[in-house]
């Protein structure tokens, strides 16, 4: 039961606050540098109130022109309270008069704001609501607001371009440790080195990993437990597609290997990393495209020999398709033999047709994808699904298959 309201105290604005540290004070402009300054024009307040918080994350409102405070928000009557952790690079403090501040590390500055009151939640856990929080517009760096995600070291393999590299950004700009595995170093260490023009204390590290090679996968392992780093996200994002038949040197069929014979294999190899990081989870980027495909032969029955077929049965497309349904079924067996060990496995399908490199392998596949490119998502769009279920918080070790189409509400499917 909340009390009648906090005591008054007048405008804590930038006029009052005094330097710290030698960090600049201020409020609105630290929320800005922070990327927390968005507003809900419903939630707009009237001239002369003031947004506040208590140090047990309630939220309540000032009132300066009669000097009274109240829980509800003056416009919509709605009580709200804060919503997570502080952002990562913030820290909470008292000063001498005893009054909260906030201090924000990465850009140096302080408020008195608490930058959570950017993204508060109402306080109706009773009532389901009908709004929608996240859409098919929603970016990573959306779904990670507020996330300190310090401490965590998270591989993602294709990380150099796409929807890899997108989730690899926006992971290491919130704290997390990313380990960049790719097959062209080149352009990885590129990929790396924008990252660390966005945020120079980012930690991330370029690994070679090619897919195309079982010995490059165990090599791979190998150098990464030399590393004594713990574990708690593995991001199985690379992805071959449209080019011409071709065997690996371990004789499979190309497609099926990079897609998904090396990335089963890799967390084979990496299982005790993450069953002793726990809690950890694989997440395996499919598509949707699994759902056109057929392993039967001729006469109905099943023939896994289709899954890495030989030239005259191969046919580029359903190899893809082939190899996308493999992910989800992986995916779906891996969370239930290792969820109980607190190793959770989700499958994430970012959209149809995203403008990325994938198509690179056939001009067909190229012009196909440019001229859908004003109907779909972007890079940073289509990587929020990946980043939703890297957090450990957001799907509660449910097997779940996630989808997020443009123009279409975030959806999860519970595995039968």
């Amino acid at each position: 039961m909340l009390p009648a309201c906090m005591p008054y105290h007048p405008f804590r604005g930038s006029a009052d606050c005094r330097s710290f540290l030698g960090f600049q004070m201020s409020d609105m402009a630290a929320l800005k540098y922070a990327g927390l300054d968005d507003t809900d024009s419903e939630d707009e307040l009237p001239p002369g109130w003031e947004e506040r918080s208590t140090k047990d994350g309630w939220v309540y409102f000032a009132n300066h022109v009669d000097e009274k405070t109240q829980w509800e928000h003056p416009k919509t009557g709605k009580r709200k309270r804060i919503a997570g952790d502080l952002p990562y690079g913030w820290e909470q403090e008292t000063d001498d008069n005893g009054q909260t501040y906030f201090v924000d590390h990465l850009n140096k500055r302080t408020t008195y704001l608490d930058p959570r009151l950017a993204f508060t939640v109402d306080d109706q856990p009773m009532k389901m609501s009908t709004r929608q929080k996240y859409d098919g517009n929603t970016t990573a760096m959306d779904i990670l607001q507020g996330c300190d995600l310090s401490g965590k070291v998270v591989i993602v393999t294709g990380a150099n371009t796409g929807i890899g590299f997108e989730t690899a950004r926006s992971v290491a700009l919130h704290g997390a440790t990313v380990i960049m595995a790719c097959r062209n170093l080149q352009k990885a260490n590129e990929a790396k080195r924008q990252i660390l023009d966005e945020w120079h204390k980012a930690k991330v590290e370029v690994m070679i990993l090619d897919l195309a090679s079982f010995r490059s996968v165990e090599n791979f392992a190998d150098a990464f437990k030399s590393k004594n780093l713990p574990l708690h996200v593995l991001i199985c994002n690379a992805a071959w597609m449209g080019g011409s038949w071709q065997l690996t040197e371990d004789n499979f069929e190309w497609t099926f290997q990079v897609n998904h014979l090396s990335h089963v294999y890799l967390v084979s190899l990496l299982q005790d990393d993450l069953r002793h990081s726990i809690p950890s989870r694989v997440v395996v980027v499919s598509s949707e495209s699994h759902r056109f495909t057929d392993i039967k032969d001729s006469s109905g029955k099943l023939d896994l020999g289709l899954l890495s077929p030989s030239k005259k049965d191969y046919w580029a497309m359903l190899a893809y398709n082939r190899s996308k349904l493999c992910n989800v079924l992986f995916s779906q067996e891996l969370n239930r033999r290792l969820s109980p060990h607190g190793v959770t496995s989700n499958s994430v399908h970012p959209g149809n047709m995203m403008y990325s490199s994938l198509p690179r392998n056939w001009w067909g596949y190229r012009l196909l994808f440019s001229l859908v490119r004003p109907f779909t998502k972007s890079m940073v769009c289509c990587s929020s699904e990946t980043d939703w279920v890297t957090l450990p918080a957001s799907v509660q070790s449910q097997p779940l298959c996630w989808d997020c189409n443009r123009c279409a509400v975030p959806r999860f499917h519970r595995w039968e």
